[in-house]
């Protein structure tokens, strides 16, 4: 099975139990390494306090419960649960609106007018593209040619 497809299975079975623990489930990251695993789980809350430590125990705890059962995964693998934190990758079209302003590194799967990596403001956001502007530019970017896009933190 391709990662992304792993990708999008995994994602509809742990994102009812991340909100059973009154949290959205921000992305899922799958990493095969050789004959082990990675899959990192990305969650958040509108709750000013954050994300802490023992949140992320706790929905470790739930998803590594689910994921027993369930077993998507063959083999041995690791499981990592954490908040977005500043640089957060943004996985899907839905979650870009929130940051038009806000500076993005973004790196494709195919060269767009001669580049694969890109980091610019972001202008604008539909449900197929992305506009950023880079050094007086405006690149529009479809939506599907991005492999991976984190904010920049701006201190």
């Amino acid at each position: 099975m391709a990662i992304s497809k792993k990708i999008e299975e995994l994602t509809q079975l742990l994102a009812p139990v991340v909100e059973s623990c009154d949290f959205q489930l921000w992305g899922v990251e799958f990493f095969q390494q050789g004959k082990h695993s990675v899959l990192r789980v990305y969650i958040d809350t509108d709750r000013e306090a954050g994300v802490g430590i023992d949140d992320c125990s706790r929905v470790s705890h739930q998803v590594s419960g689910v994921m027993d059962v369930e077993d998507p995964i063959a083999g041995e693998y690791t499981l990592e649960v954490s908040s977005p934190g500043w640089d957060r990758a943004l996985f899907n079209p839905s979650q870009y609106p929130a940051y038009v302003g806000e500076e993005l590194n973004v790196r494709l799967t195919a060269p767009l007018q001669g580049r694969r990596r890109f980091k610019g403001v972001m202008l604008s956001s539909t449900d197929s593209t992305v506009t950023l502007q880079v050094d007086g530019i405006a690149y529009e970017i479809p939506f599907v040619s991005i492999d991976k896009s984190n904010i920049v933190p701006n201190f």
